[in-house]
């Protein structure tokens, strides 16, 4: 039996995504194991959201690479979907897998070991290269053999890629993942891909275009998950907002608000939560039939990125800050006590001071729970890369400061405001904390709080009313009986 171990970089999909490779490999045999351990194959599911998120997956190819040199080393997904011309060039790495091909994980390493002669296939012998073309997904891949020796090992090895045409998936593919947090929230990936298009995004290039999964597959995964006891529910997505543009006019679900009325309804199901919206999606009919749901937790993550609308413009940004400042409104006259979060881009090419301080006011006036504070990072490939005025990374990671500074206020101020109210948390997990056994959990509106663990188990949905803080972040609760 060969052993398998997983390091995901990146976001929530990527995650759902590990997911699936690792219920993959086990159903083929493989033992999944932890990423430190000694393993056979080690997969690195890559991320290329920034210049930064591209070294960290570099690197953890090459630490897994040091881990075990006679291992096969996998690269998968986003990184090696942009840079796969160069990966293939690089000697700690065998096998690539792009985004469409996460889900051949078990028959490309199969194919892997057996060119190098395992299993008792024959090797590429001495040709500098050979290629195959197989049906992976309902499109044609070309499998690349690459037979130089590599200096590590006696072995010679014969790299091996599968990166499709991103362009060219017809269908969202995807049997469904079981992607669990701390055996309480499951994630349920519900599409993929983004036309959007924002000038400093390299992320429709190495995931394609819009493609949603249909509703059956969707209700299905999540009437398996409730009854496994999951009590959460996480709808995640690349662009969450963009579900169903590509649906044909048959299909019965065929928007965002659709899924969640229909999920609503599945018998069991605790809590459903969203993953990032774009402020468009947020209308009147929107938020009148999210506020009828019983189950949607009110908390909103709105995808921001600058308060200014000549940054927006330059963004290419599909919205004002008025319209998102509107949608903002309506959430919160509909939902009281919603927690907004969003992310934010300092330091944008051109980003001048005043345009800077026009984030800084739109930031005090919505009143966001909390802030995701990036510094703009050029990535190549992208219109923002080459636009003029770009800021030093001092400027930037000041003005990036700045705003954290602010945003900790509002979460602080926010997390007080629960104190003395009735709140409900989700049990995820028991830990000591000031000599005391306590279980921690998100609220609804996602605000981490500590009940006392005693008559308490995991996965369990608690009453309980805020007195203080155990941490600057963690609300402390009693049970209300």
């Amino acid at each position: 039996m060969r052993k398998a171990a997983f390091h995901t970089l990146g976001c929530k999909v990527n995650a759902y995504e590990t997911e699936l490779m690792q219920r993959a490999l086990k159903e083929a045999g493989y033992e999944i194991t932890s990423f430190d351990a000694p393993a056979d194959v080690y997969v690195i599911n890559t991320c290329s959201v920034t210049n930064i998120a591209d070294k960290k997956s570099r690197q953890m190819i090459h630490r897994a690479r040091t881990l075990n040199p006679a291992a096969v080393v996998a690269a998968a997904g986003c990184y090696v979907q942009g840079a796969w011309e160069q990966l293939k060039e690089d000697a700690a790495v065998d096998v690539l897998l792009g985004n469409s091909e996460k889900k051949d994980i078990a028959r490309i390493l199969e194919e892997y070991f057996r060119s190098r002669g395992e299993n008792g296939a024959e090797t590429c012998g001495t040709e500098d290269r050979c290629a195959q073309d197989c049906d992976a997904g309902g499109q044609q891949d070309k499998l690349v053999f690459n037979s130089q020796e590599r200096a590590r090992t006696e072995t010679p090895r014969a790299p091996l890629t599968a990166v499709g045409d991103i362009g060219a998936v017809r269908h969202y593919g995807d049997p469904g993942a079981e992607t669990m947090e701390n055996h309480t929230r499951a994630v349920v990936k519900i599409q993929d891909g983004c036309n959007q298009f924002c000038s400093y995004c390299i992320i429709p290039y190495v995931r394609g275009r819009v493609r949603s999964r249909r509703f059956p597959e969707i209700r299905e995964e999540a009437e398996r998950l409730v009854q496994k006891g999951f009590r959460e529910l996480v709808l995640t997505g690349i662009h969450l907002s963009s579900y169903g543009r590509d649906l044909p006019e048959e299909a019965d679900v065929r928007s965002l608000i659709e899924v969640l009325e229909e999920l609503d309804r599945v018998p069991g199901i605790g809590r459903i939560r969203t993953g990032s919206l774009e402020p468009g999606i947020v209308t009147e009919e929107f938020v009148r039939r999210a506020a009828a749901l019983k189950h949607l937790c009110p908390h909103f993550h709105l995808s921001l990125q600058s308060g200014s609308a000549t940054v927006l413009k330059r963004m290419n940004r599909h919205y004002t800050p008025e319209e998102y400042l509107a949608g903002a409104r309506r959430l919160r006259e509909a939902f009281p006590d919603c927690a907004l979060t969003t992310d934010v881009i300092v330091g944008f090419p051109g980003e001048t001071e005043e345009e800077f301080q026009e984030t800084l006011q739109f930031v005090e006036t919505v009143d966001f729970y909390e802030v995701h504070v990036f510094p703009f990072s050029p990535r190549k490939g992208t219109k923002a890369a080459a636009m003029p005025g770009q800021l030093t990374r001092q400027e930037k990671a000041e003005r990036a400061s700045r705003l954290a500074s602010l945003q900790a206020e509002h979460a602080r101020r926010f997390r007080e405001r629960l104190l003395g109210e009735e709140i409900e948390i989700l049990t995820e997990e028991e830990e000591e904390i000031g000599g005391q056994r306590w279980f921690t959990g998100c609220t609804r509106n996602y605000v981490r709080a500590a009940v006392p663990a005693e008559g308490l188990s995991e996965n369990q949905l608690v009453k309980c009313r805020p007195e203080g803080f155990l941490t600057e972040e963690l609300l402390k609760a009693e049970r209300v009986f």
